[in-house]
């Protein structure tokens, strides 16, 4: 019988950048044309939202938020070194990265034997906060044999899981996968567990259209996104194949909360905080199957795509019986998206 040990974490990529850089998503767009006018102007703000920005556009307070953040991510190392995975399981969306307009599957398991990524391409002229060269490659083992195991599991079990042995685009690891790995590795001591990513379509609508980021390329919205519901019963499966696997499996979902340039309603500015507490407030109580009856439209509308992700993990732990311990919630206002980092055990 497989042991699981539950973890939910982030991959913001501001975290990779030195704060004197602002990589905060909220100091380019309010350069830009989607915020409207009276909202580039603090006065106008949450006042939340003006205390974290400061007098120096946020640099003080992220100090602090990414301290919240790091620190969990080396208490989730420490777990994880001690329950001896024999793989890491991450759920992750792709963003317009390994998957474009050539096929866009609602869900991925990337079977292949090996992972080589370089993360710091995508920070362009920016630093990484490891003083690393730009084009560092990483090397971490995949779980081929795991990757299958899985897929013909949920297939077998009704779930129409598409898998995949070699990447599409690019080195096939988008950066929900890469920059969860370069944080659970934060002091460099090197990660050699093997990895297998689960890719989800968290952005539907806006996967092609957006590509991947914050600005409209196309008009016509694309299929939308597996619902809540379908990534909780993903999980539910999935759970249940590993369970019967001879292996030793970390089940992580890797993604921020509601994002600010998704949250139309707040004018792109800032997150949907209050349908992000209600998700918390059902995981502090362990009423799990109250994620598994959200809609999608409420999800879309809260700038929720990425925590897709997490229902799929909270679909597992659901299976399974287990808690949360809290390890931090790094709300705010400024930095794009809240951070929920959690053990499950």
């Amino acid at each position: 019988m497989g042991a699981i040990l539950g973890v939910g974490a982030t991959h913001y990529p501001p975290g990779l950048v030195p704060d004197e850089y602002k990589p905060w998503p909220l100091a380019r767009m309010l350069q830009g044309d989607r915020i409207p006018a009276h909202m580039k102007d603090p006065a106008n703000w949450p006042e939340p939202m003006r205390l974290e920005w400061g007098d120096d556009e946020g640099i003080t307070a992220h100090q602090t938020h990414r301290a919240q953040v790091f620190d969990a991510f080396r208490r989730i190392r420490q777990e994880i070194d001690a329950f001896k995975p024999d793989v890491i399981l991450i759920w992750g969306d792709d963003q317009y990265e390994n998957f474009r307009e050539d096929i866009i599957p609602p869900f991925c398991v990337l079977a292949y034997d090996n992972f080589h990524f370089q993360p710091f391409q995508r920070l362009g002229d920016r630093p990484n906060i490891w003083g690393e060269p730009r084009d560092q490659v990483f090397k971490v083992p995949g779980h081929r044999e795991a990757g299958r195991y899985v897929a013909s599991g949920l297939i077998e079990a009704g779930i129409d899981m598409a898998y995949a042995y070699q990447p599409l685009h690019g080195d096939g690891l988008g950066h929900a996968f890469a920059n969860t790995l370069l944080f659970l590795d934060l002091d460099r001591e090197g990660l050699h567990y093997p990895v297998l990513p689960i890719a989800v379509n968290c952005y539907g609508r806006n996967v092609i259209r957006m590509r991947g980021g914050a600005g409209v390329h196309v008009d016509e919205p694309d299929p939308p996104s597996p619902s809540p519901r379908r990534c909780f019963e993903v999980g539910q499966a999935t759970a249940r194949v590993i369970k019967e696997s001879p292996w030793r499996v970390v089940l992580m979902a890797s993604s921020s909360w509601s994002h600010a340039f998704l949250t139309e309603k707040n004018f792109w500015a800032y997150p949907d905080l209050e349908a992000d507490r209600a998700l918390l407030e059902h995981l502090k109580r362990g009423n799990y199957h109250k994620w598994k009856d959200i809609k999608l439209d409420d999800i879309e509308q809260s700038g929720q795509q990425e925590v897709l992700n997490w229902f799929c993990l909270v679909g597992a732990m659901s299976e399974l019986g287990l808690r949360m311990e809290l390890l931090a919630w790094a709300e705010t206002w400024t930095f794009n998206a809240p951070k929920c980092m959690a053990l499950f055990q």
